[in-house]
């Protein structure tokens, strides 16, 4: 089984302008490449990645492509374009074509309008993404969870995957609305949900403890087959190091049949993303004791 971690992040600040990256983020402040994050995936048995873009830029996909092409276990890159455009078509035809550009995600909840994912000129935009064989990451938070089944019914030829299972009040223990819209959307069978960015929506002293009815919901809400781990790094940095993720997702699980833990583990993410073909990290072609 090839474990693939469905959501990390890579940036450079000398290239690459991230609006949402405040002072306070000092962590984050700095470079994150491969070359950071291989020896963790080592650590914990993780052979491959999919890429997942941070800035509303197009030379952001031109960036994690280098990277991709000199990574090989990079095996997917979900980057960005203006949903918005006019010439989207433009866009599209430069990076849908290439053999690891799988996907398209923008930063919705970082828009004033907690409406605009139903806008028309965005949904136009999906309708081309889709068109060209392409994925949507939808990047949430709560109010905006609504929206998915309109989505999922206007564009059933869109395979969506609702991110950080959209970033619920965590910290606040609090489940009420959250469920009941996250249900509505698992019930169309073109939207999965990654396991990711729980710990960042935690208090600052969280344990593993705090995250178990966010995932066991999820759990019973998608099942296994449309479920897909994702570490969200570096930003996970914020709140705990890539081991604690794995740990804490680890325990808030407990016993996995190894059909599920297979799908949640790389399955899902290599039919959702329609994954190439590709060697995993260098050193662990046979090492899945990590996962064990």
């Amino acid at each position: 089984m090839h474990v693939i971690d469905a959501h990390q992040h890579f940036w450079n600040l000398s290239r690459l302008t991230y609006p949402w990256m405040t002072p306070d983020l000092t962590v984050l402040n700095r470079d994150y490449l491969p070359s950071d994050l291989s020896q963790h995936l080592r650590d914990v048995g993780v052979d491959r990645t999919v890429f997942v873009q941070a800035t509303h830029d197009l030379d952001e996909n031109r960036f994690a492509l280098e990277l991709a092409a000199e990574n090989d276990w990079i095996a997917g890159v979900v980057g960005w374009v203006d949903l918005t455009a006019e010439d989207i078509d433009d866009a599209l035809a430069e990076f849908a074509p290439l053999r690891k550009f799988v996907g398209v995600r923008h930063l919705v909840h970082d828009e004033a309008d907690d409406d605009w994912l139903v806008r028309d000129d965005v949904l136009r935009g999906l309708e081309r993404v889709a068109q060209h064989g392409l994925t949507y990451d939808l990047l949430l938070r709560p109010q905006h969870l609504k929206h998915v089944p309109t989505l999922a019914r206007a564009l059933p030829d869109l395979p969506m995957v609702i991110d950080h299972i959209a970033k619920p009040p965590i910290a606040e223990g609090r489940l009420d609305g959250w469920q009941d819209d996250l249900a509505a959307a698992a019930e169309h069978n073109n939207v999965v949900c990654k396991l990711s960015g729980m710990v960042t929506e935690a208090a600052r002293d969280w344990q593993p403890r705090d995250l178990k009815p966010f995932v066991q919901f999820v759990v019973k809400a998608f099942g296994y087959d449309r479920l897909m781990f994702g570490s969200d790094w570096p930003v996970c940095l914020l709140a705990g190091s890539y081991g604690q993720v794995v740990d804490a997702l680890m325990e808030c699980l407990g016993s996995v049949n190894d059909d599920d833990w297979a799908m949640l583990m790389g399955g899902t993410a290599a039919r959702f993303y329609g994954l190439p073909a590709g060697d995993p990290i260098a050193g662990d072609e046979d090492d899945d004791e990590g996962w064990s």
